[in-house]
């Protein structure tokens, strides 16, 4: 039977779209599920933000009657304004191990986008750079944690027989922390506190960081990521939106905030309970006891695993040292919670500042992901 692709419109459709992952990696190990009342907020005008400077299409692959594959189709005005692009994303690209089904749902992206003015194919990304990007092509055998997209190999073959090519290339690295902050490391921060005038503050939850900074610490993370890959300026409604997101559910202790002597943030670093085992328990789900997994992974005191997940600096604080001061922050709590390995997410393969700051502890990269492109024709 021929692939069919219907369009996505109910909310009955949004949720089979959501669980077909689910359904496709049931047997898979190292896949885990993202939470599904996030996902479905995901596609939600009125919750994500990001729908306000992008348009989208979602499809799913049908044959026989059968969930086959699914796919979205993305246009993000604002980022190709920035870029001068004229781009067509695609994302949530999952599918049986098919070259009818994959091509199919890639054809159909492309003619959207085409239909709309956009001139190439670009992806797997998503809306914004918070959203999963970049197929996996090495570390297939690891777990994959909230933060990262996980696909079968067999995905390579299907992106190479499409004609699509590389246009960027992350990789992640596991860092295994040592036992106290290495003196040099020690030495420099303190060298930087002085000569830069900034030193570390510690809140304790997310109502003591918005009364003292407000958003400043999304401001941040907006001017430090500009140049990097796809990049999106946050609107005032996105860096609301993920701050109601994330801050509610972390550990502060993970939490490192650098100020200046003005007291405005130049510099944050942030890191939380690895929790992909326990949205593997309940499938991404929260009910009926799925937030209970969920509590236990991220107020625990003890744990083997965590996920670095980001360090951004100013520019105009940049190149000072300051990334050593996130370091002797954060070892005595790493050291504190025994934590045994850290996972970075994915950084640009070109972004040596920052892959920097781990190679200098014990460290293996062990994953590779990419991001693709395709003239349409």
């Amino acid at each position: 039977m021929a692939v069919e692709i219907r369009e996505i419109h109910s909310r009955r459709d949004l949720r089979k779209f959501i669980e077909f992952a689910n359904d496709l990696y049931k047997d898979c190990p190292y896949y885990c599920p993202p939470l599904f009342f996030d996902e479905m907020n995901c596609f939600n005008p009125e919750k994500n933000p990001a729908l306000e400077v992008c348009e989208y299409q979602l499809w799913m692959a049908y044959r026989d009657n059968q969930p086959v594959g699914r796919v979205a189709g993305i246009i993000n005005r604002k980022a190709n304004e920035k870029w001068g692009f004229r781009h067509v994303r695609f994302g949530w690209w999952d599918f049986i191990d098919d070259m009818e089904v994959s091509h199919a749902l890639l054809d159909t992206v492309a003619a959207w986008g085409k239909a709309r003015g956009m001139d190439a194919l670009n992806g797997p990304v998503g809306f914004t750079d918070f959203d999963h990007e970049g197929l996996l092509l090495e570390g297939y055998d690891y777990l994959a944690p909230m933060a990262s997209l996980y696909n079968y190999p067999y995905y390579v073959k299907h992106v190479e027989a499409y004609g699509l090519v590389k246009e960027a290339d992350w990789i992640e690295i596991q860092v295994y922390p040592p036992k106290t902050c290495p003196e040099r490391l020690d030495r420099i921060a303190e060298i930087v506190k002085q000569r830069s005038h900034v030193r570390v503050d510690k809140v304790k939850n997310s109502r003591e960081l918005v009364r003292k900074y407000g958003i400043q610490y999304m401001d941040v993370i907006d001017v430090a990521y500009q140049k990097l890959y796809n990049f999106q300026p946050m609107t005032v409604k996105q860096k609301n939106y993920y701050k109601n997101m994330y801050f509610p559910i972390l550990n502060f202790d993970f939490v490192t905030l650098v100020v200046n002597d003005k007291d405005e943030i130049v510099g944050v670093g942030l890191g939380m309970p690895d929790i992909s085992e326990a949205l593997r328990k309940c499938s991404g789900h929260l009910f009926p006891f799925g937030w209970y997994h969920l509590l236990k992974a991220l107020k625990a005191k003890q744990m083997d695993a965590f996920n670095l997940l980001l360090i951004a600096v100013r520019p105009d604080y940049q190149d000072k040292g300051i990334n050593s001061l996130f370091f002797q922050d954060q070892i005595p709590y790493i050291n504190q919670y025994g934590i045994k390995r850290m996972e970075t997410t994915a950084i640009l393969e070109t972004n040596t500042k920052n892959i920097a700051n781990f190679t200098q502890f014990d460290h293996k990269q062990h994953k590779r992901r990419r991001a693709y492109i395709k003239v349409i024709e």
